[in-house]
C-alpha cells in the first residue's frame, strides 16, 4: 500500500465549504483513479491535512500525473475558492510505502 499526505490552509470562514469540497473530490478520485480513500485532519495551527491511501505508488503516480481531474466542477471550484495556501504544484509533503500497518479501522 502507498500513502500520500497533503496539507492546505483555508480562508477563514470557508472551513465547511472546504470540507464538503474535499469529501466530494475524494469520492470522485476514489471512483475515477482507484484510491482507497482518504482521511482529513485539522492541525492545531488550523491547517488541514489529508492522508490518502492507494494500492501502490504507480496507481497514485498515474492519478497525480493526470492532476486527479474529476467530473464535479462545482466541488473543484469550491475547493479552489476555499484554499489560500498549499505546497507548490499540489505535491504531497510525504509520499511513502506502508511497511507495517497496525491501524485499527474504527466506526464511521
Amino acid at each position: 500500500m502507498f500513502v500520500a499526505v497533503y496539507w492546505w490552509r483555508v480562508r477563514p470562514g470557508k472551513e465547511a465549504q472546504f470540507r464538503e469540497a474535499w469529501r466530494r473530490g475524494t469520492e470522485q478520485i476514489t471512483a475515477t483513479y482507484g484510491s482507497y480513500g482518504s482521511r482529513l485532519h485539522q492541525d492545531r495551527d488550523g491547517r488541514f491535512v489529508g492522508y490518502a491511501e492507494w494500492p501502490d505508488e504507480a496507481t497514485w503516480q498515474r492519478a497525480f500525473d493526470a492532476r486527479m481531474v474529476y467530473d464535479d466542477a462545482e466541488a473543484r471550484a469550491m475547493f479552489v475558492e476555499a484554499v489560500v495556501e498549499m505546497p507548490p504544484d499540489g505535491r504531497p509533503v510525504f509520499a511513502m510505502e506502508v511497511t507495517d500497518d497496525l491501524l485499527l479501522r474504527g466506526g464511521d
